[in-house]
């Protein structure tokens, strides 16, 4: 048989709520970042939002990185807010780098020996004034963006692309504006410091075996070579 529970006294039970009104979650930066990594499910991994060979993998880790030391988010749906923030600039950075590739595109087909060929600028523009080697680079840029846009949409592609970017970024901010203000509705996580797994880093090229048997003929007999630089095994 088991004994009655020993009553609650009067002192004691105060104790015990001012002890929770004093547990109200982490209070500092590193600790509300923590407590932010709990009930994550989706696993972000800021690699799989570069450029190959163009950003560094950790490009978006480290605007994320950012956002989180200035909003300080407290719960797994702040951080979510936030990831498409890093993921929404990241999109604006590319907008840039592609603004400065078509750009640098245009040009280079104005000045290309083989492209077409550049019309100067008229004498009533130069004969009493000096030209300087900046307003003839910005008159071979104009053409070239004139070129550029004659012969494809990529302009209009890019500025949709640009324009999209902008919005995706703009509704990220507006979405973990509202969730700041469901903070005192919306629980204050506990703190689980996790970590989604890391992608594995995988060779594009197979490797080579010494001691594989030669490749075998395919049907009827005819034999396929293949140039040295392109034989595997």
């Amino acid at each position: 048989m088991s004994r009655p529970k020993k009553p609650v006294s009067e002192k004691q039970l105060a104790a015990n709520r001012a002890n929770a009104r004093r547990s109200t979650g982490p209070r500092s930066a590193g600790g509300k970042a923590r407590s932010a990594q709990n009930s994550r499910k989706h696993g972000f991994a800021a690699a799989d939002y570069t450029v190959v060979r163009i950003e560094d993998v950790q490009a978006v880790a480290n605007l994320k990185a950012d956002l989180v030391a200035v909003y300080r988010p407290v719960n797994s749906q702040e951080l979510f807010a936030l990831e498409r923030m890093a993921i929404a600039q990241h999109s604006l950075l590319v907008a840039a780098r592609l603004e400065a590739g078509l750009f640098t595109r245009g040009l280079n087909e104005v000045l290309h020996p083989c492209g077409p060929e550049l019309k100067l600028m008229t004498a009533a523009l130069t004969d009493d004034v000096q030209v300087t080697i900046a307003q003839n680079r910005n008159y071979a840029l104009a053409e070239g963006f004139h070129l550029t846009a004659l012969q494809g949409n990529a302009w209009t592609l890019f500025l949709r692309y640009q324009a999209q970017a902008e919005r995706h970024y703009r509704r990220a901010v507006e979405e973990f504006e509202r969730l700041k203000a469901l903070r005192d509705d919306l629980p204050n996580e506990p703190i689980f410091d996790s970590e989604p797994e890391q992608n594995a880093t995988t060779s594009t090229l197979p490797e080579t075996n010494p001691a594989a048997p030669a490749p075998q003929r395919p049907p009827g007999g005819r034999q396929i070579f293949l140039p040295e630089s392109a034989k595997v095994g």
